[in-house]
């Protein structure tokens, strides 16, 4: 998973949590396709599949490493129960959207069975961050988020310095341990 909720955070063993802290929240890949139409109807439901995906299907696959630095812009929320329905259609709309502007270099998605979701969409500049979070329909959208999807919502924004990937190979990569 790329998004390694409570570690690193800094609090000790002794340490209480923050307030709203939720890194105790299992996150769990939601399958679907390259748009995440189909996971959307799910996580809406606050559902996980029942049926594990294996990890090494091609649906479960992470935006892959690009050079730094570029931005991240983590979205993550709880919704409504009355995010059903026209939710999807508007995330699918953003997602198409989203895909036009320049510098826009791909999204993650995570959802948990207690019903948090996280979004982390990469970019290349703060430009594009901008002109993103500028455009009249993904406004509107959001101000029908703020009205009616979302129970709770945090947004980060943050520069990659360090961008790194992994796939495990399914061939032998010689050398002791596996290691070329």
């Amino acid at each position: 998973m790329r998004i390694p909720f409570g570690k690193g955070s800094g609090l000790g063993a002794s340490a209480a949590p923050r307030v709203g802290d939720m890194s105790h929240q299992p996150i769990a890949p939601v399958a679907g396709p390259a748009s995440a139409a189909a996971s959307v109807a799910a996580d809406a439901a606050a559902v996980v599949p029942s049926v594990p995906v294996p990890l090494s299907s091609p649906a479960v696959m992470p935006v892959g490493a690009y050079e730094p630095p570029y931005y991240a812009v983590v979205f993550t929320s709880v919704k409504t129960e009355a995010a059903v329905g026209e939710y999807g259609e508007t995330n699918e709309r953003m997602e198409e959207l989203v895909k036009e502007i320049p510098g826009y270099l791909g999204m993650d998605y995570a959802g948990s069975p207690g019903g948090l979701s996280v979004t982390v969409g990469y970019f290349r500049d703060a430009d594009a961050i901008e002109e993103w979070r500028s455009n009249a329909e993904h406004r509107a959208a959001q101000k029908r988020g703020r009205s009616e999807w979302y129970e709770r919502y945090t947004l980060h924004v943050a520069k990659v310095e360090r961008s790194y990937a992994f796939e495990r190979s399914h061939g032998f990569e010689g050398g002791p341990g596996g290691h070329g």
